[in-house]
């Protein structure tokens, strides 16, 4: 089937995550990066608790809070000065060097460009903005106004209705292997960007495609 739209996760599949590290760094030296990856990992785990409980709140209040459970997890002090600077590091997330180069060429023969992330608007909308990507995408999509987050398969949902394409012509992609996994589970063609190596998540599904660079997917839909 024609990919006739490509669905794009925002963080960690085109903007860097762990560009928080160096600003972790500088406020307690030698934690930055322990303190990156348990920010990280708490914020999805909060994200998937949430939905499941019925108890939703937005990306940008679970980001702070992932945040304050890892300093005080570490044992880091963490007051207004050091949250309110994170919290910004958010807005202004380096695209990873494969991004601004693909998307354009992802872009030709009419094919509609979306993000579909867990983000917030108040998080997702001045990123986007910041890193001037604004120009390559059709859609900006948040789950906001679902209520709930990925992977839960309304959310994917909400990109069928919003571009109007059909699942089954949609390619999603994605750096996290369960949201890719979920966007399987679905119904989308699914194109995993797996920087890091790392082994399939046992879902009982698999992608269509193991990509090491968004710099290899033009190449992978043409044939």
């Amino acid at each position: 089937m024609p990919l006739d739209a490509l669905v794009f996760d925002a963080y960690g599949t085109l903007f860097d995550v762990h560009a928080v590290t160096d600003r972790c760094e500088k406020f307690w030296p030698g934690q930055g990066a322990r303190l990156s990856q348990l920010w990280r990992a708490k914020q999805l785990e909060y994200s998937w608790q949430r939905t499941l409980m019925g108890r939703y709140l937005p990306f940008s209040a679970i980001t702070r809070d992932a945040l304050a459970y890892a300093c005080e997890a570490l044992g880091l002090p963490l007051g207004d000065k050091q949250t309110k600077a994170l919290m910004e590091e958010y807005l202004n997330l380096a695209p990873y060097a494969d991004v601004p180069q693909a998307l354009p060429e992802l872009r030709r023969n009419g094919r509609k460009l979306a993000i579909l992330t867990n983000g917030s608007p108040d998080m997702i909308e001045p990123l986007v903005a910041n890193r001037g990507l604004q120009p390559h995408f059709d859609a900006v999509l948040s789950v906001d106004g679902l209520k709930a987050f990925k992977p839960a398969p309304r959310v994917y949902q909400l990109a069928v209705d919003t571009l109007r394409v059909p699942a089954a012509n949609v390619g999603f992609v994605s750096s996290n292997c369960w949201d890719a996994l979920g966007a399987k589970c679905f119904g989308f063609n699914v194109y995993w960007i797996n920087r890091g190596g790392a082994p399939l998540d046992r879902l009982g599904f698999a992608p269509d495609g193991v990509l090491a660079s968004l710099g290899d997917l033009p190449e992978r839909i043409a044939n």
